[in-house]
């Protein structure tokens, strides 16, 4: 009794002709696990698909791209829904808790502490600059600037424990 196959037995440039793609596509295809009928061994021994085999996984392949893997089965729905409610409620004890915080919060004082540095480093040639007239001293002159930055950044440490306590 014979059994009738479908598709067509190529190998990897009848594959790539057949789906119009180039061979390093088709090495990709088998590395994320397309179907081979025969792996080629070396010299005189090709490789080989079944071309229907190869559809039907590409096929596959993009159902689940598109749906993001989302099962059908109901008990598999229910589970993953639970878990959701689950991480969920986990995520707002977290948040209640103080160990969490929205990430608008984050962006709101993270804007105004890097504009509070930014106005303490513009501030500084102005504070240095009394400090440093008639100063020749090379490394007197590096250590005073040195601290008038020192000091603009620890200004704005103590801004960010202000801001910090607003949260």
């Amino acid at each position: 009794m014979t059994v009738l196959q479908k598709g067509r037995i190529v190998n990897r440039t009848g594959l790539s002709e057949v789906f119009g793609v180039a061979l390093n596509t088709i090495d990709s295809w088998v590395r994320q696990g397309c179907p081979v009928v025969q792996k080629g061994a070396g010299k005189g021994q090709e490789w080989q698909f079944n071309t229907a085999q190869v559809s039907k996984w590409l096929r596959d392949r993009d159902v689940e791209e598109a749906t993001g893997g989302i099962p059908d089965d109901m008990d598999e729905l229910k589970l993953r829904k639970q878990k959701a409610e689950t991480e969920l409620a986990e995520l707002e004890l977290a948040q209640k808790k103080g160990e969490v915080a929205l990430i608008s919060e984050f962006e709101r004082i993270w804007a105004m502490s890097m504009g509070q540095l930014r106005q303490n480093i513009l501030g500084v040639p102005q504070r240095a600059v009394l400090q440093l007239l008639g100063e020749t001293d090379e490394m007197a002159f590096k250590e005073k600037l040195r601290a008038e930055i020192v000091l603009a950044l620890e200004q704005t440490v103590e801004s960010e424990e202000f801001f910090e306590e607003e949260l």
